[in-house]
Order: C-alpha cells, then structure tokens, then sequence
C-alpha cells in the first residue's frame, strides 16, 4: 500500500489523531512541540502524551527548531525502533513454527521472544493478522499441498509429513483446507463436478462456477475463453460441466445482481483460502454498496491494523468477483489502487452503486445480458 500523502495530516486535527495512535506513517509529514517542556517529538514517539492545549505543529524539525524548540532525547527507542524490534521477533516465531514437525506451545514460542504468553500472542497477531496456532494451521495446510503434489508420497505419508499426528484429526479439517478430499486435490481436482456457463453483461465475458458447497469463482474479462482456461487451471483434472438452461438462469441472477447492486446476491458460496483470507474476505461481505473503505481500515476491522499490506493480497486472491467486493477498498488516498478484473471494472462498479445509493434510475439498456 502506498504511503500517505502530506494531505493525509494537512490539519491539526488530523496530526493530533496521528500523535495519539502514534501513527509511524506519519514521521517525515511534521513534528508536534511540548510549550511546557520546549521539546519537539515525531509523531510516534513514545514520550508521554501531552495535554492537548500544549501542542503546536510543525511541518519540519527546522520549523520547530526556528521556533525555539529543541529535540527530545528521550531514553529508549521510538516506535519504528519497536515496531522493527517486533516484526524480528515475530519472524523468528514464523521460521520456528515452519520448521517445527509439531506446533510448538504459545509459552514455548512466548519464551523464543522473551514475552509474556499474553503479550506474544497479541504482538504476533498484530504483525501478522493470525493467531499463533491459525498461523500454523495455514501453514499445515501449505505443507499438505505441497507433499500432495509430491510424486511417489502417499496420502497417508502427506498427512504425517503435514504433521498431522493421526488420519482422524485431519479428515475432520480436510474439507476446510482443500476444498475437496486428499486424492482428488492430489489428482488435480479428478472427482470434482464443476458446473459453469460464461455469459456477456456490461462489464464483458462473466464466468460462473459452482461446486457442490456453492459458488466458487465469479470471472470478469475481455476473452470468453481465456475465463474458461484460468477455471481449467484452478481445476485441471475435475469434471467441468457446462450449465444447462438451470445454471445459466444462475448466471443471469449473477449478471443481474452486478449491473443492479441493490438487488443484493442470496447464494451460497463456496469461499476456499487461508484463515486470515476468509476473515478478509468476510469483512468485504459487510461492506454496504455505495461505500468504500480503505485497505488500512479493513486491516483494523478484523483486528490486525499492521497488515494492511497483506489484505490487498487477501483481495488480489479473490476469485468470486463482486459478490465479495474487492472493488469497494481503495487505497487511504482514495485511489482506485489495482484489481484483479481491472481498475476500469472496479471504477464502473463504483459508479453504478454510487448511482443506486444516489437514486437516479440506470439507463434503460443497463441490465441487457446475453449467456452462452
């Protein structure tokens, strides 16, 4: 994500909030000055927050120090110092848990860092957006993949080298992690039916496709069949079913739910990816048409406001367009930022719930759609 833009912090108001979350992102955008001590700060500092009526601002450490104030020499580290204090030790507990045939325990991972099991548990989530033990589980389930796709490794052998310690506890998760069972994903998706059928709206070729839990991937783009070769990638070796007149009806549901976002989308999905992914995805799902949020914010509703960087990966992964709107996070600034169907989709797409949430009525051939 981009840093903010000096208008970010353009008036006092936005400073002092700055200064009170002792926001890193704003050191090099100005400084704040103590009267009643005659020291300057930079807004992460940890120094102890001063009364409101004593602070002034200053866009530069030399404006401060024209004014007559001096730099604070507080003893001890700044927040950036910290904050790269922790992302080392946080990184560390990563490697160990990687490493590590058995998810080591929270105080043993607690003690690798010198924290409190308390503390470490909630550094390690703001750093990384997961807790310790969903950290490893997604990285369980990498592993299986991996040793899935491992020739001459059996099923049985890939769920122990996944460090699972028993057949049952992985059965009981395997659904969750893969999306199907282990020899189908090992076979390429071989045993799953999925049904599709690409159609035409005003934003180009859509594809949809439903597996047996529900939708699994809505596409966007410019060549028909290029959507259908990504849905093969996804699935080489599963059974895709083109839809009869049933499915396409679905399609056009799909298609009429995108050039009217009021009309909402009441089906289920089939939503596959990592913990913290589905805790972004979700957050997606609560935000109303005609709103948009930036990826900083998304990153502190669902409780890991450092990982603003990893939610715009969260969304760049998403493969079931509009219904889990993507389109609606910009960056902080308000740019449109990047999309997977593309910025000119993602800006219509604003448009068209701006219009609805506005109330003037969508031109007449708005809603024209053509399945095939």
């Amino acid at each position: 994500m981009a840093s903010p833009t000096p208008s970010a912090y353009a008036t006092d108001e936005a400073r002092w909030q700055a200064v009170r979350t002792r926001d890193a992102n704003a050191d090099g955008h100005f400084v704040y000055a103590v009267r009643t001590t005659g020291v300057y700060c930079r807004p992460s500092s940890l120094a102890r927050l001063p009364k409101r009526e004593n602070v002034e601002f200053f866009d530069s450490a030399a404006a401060a120090e024209a004014a007559g104030y001096r730099p604070s020499f507080r003893a001890g580290v700044d927040q950036t110092s910290l904050a790269a204090a922790r992302a080392k030790l946080v990184a560390q507990a990563c490697r160990s848990i990687k490493a590590s045939e058995t998810l080591p325990s929270l105080e043993e991972l607690a003690a690798q860092a010198g924290m409190s099991p308390y503390h470490f548990h909630r550094v390690f989530k703001a750093e990384t957006g997961l807790t310790p033990k969903k950290y490893a589980a997604a990285q369980r389930a990498l592993k299986l993949r991996q040793e899935l796709n491992t020739p001459d490794v059996s099923v049985t052998d890939a769920i122990y080298g996944a460090g699972f310690n028993s057949n049952s506890r992985f059965y009981a998760t395997a659904d969750q992690m893969l999306g199907m069972r282990a020899r189908d994903f090992r076979a390429g998706g071989l045993g799953a039916v999925i049904r599709f059928a690409v159609g035409q709206c005003s934003l180009g070729a859509i594809l949809v496709a439903q597996s047996q839990h529900g939708i699994c991937a809505i596409l966007l783009g410019d060549d028909p069949e290029r959507l259908v070769r990504d849905l093969q990638d996804q699935f080489p070796k599963a059974e895709l079913i083109g839809g009869d007149g049933n499915f396409e009806r679905l399609v056009a549901q799909v298609v009429g739910f995108i050039e009217a976002p009021s009309l909402g989308l009441n089906l289920p999905l089939d939503v596959r990816g990592t913990a913290f992914q589905q805790r972004v995805w979700q957050a997606l799902r609560e935000i109303p048409p005609g709103v948009t949020v930036s990826y900083a914010e998304i990153a502190a509703r669902i409780g890991a406001p450092k990982a603003a960087r990893a939610v715009a990966q969260a969304c760049s992964a998403n493969l079931i367009a509009v219904a889990i709107p993507c389109h609606r996070v910009v960056r902080r600034d308000g740019d449109l930022s990047g999309y997977r169907w593309g910025v000119e989709r993602k800006r219509e797409l604003l448009r068209r719930e701006a219009v609805v949430e506005t109330g003037p009525a969508a031109s007449p051939d708005a809603t024209g759609c053509d399945t095939a």
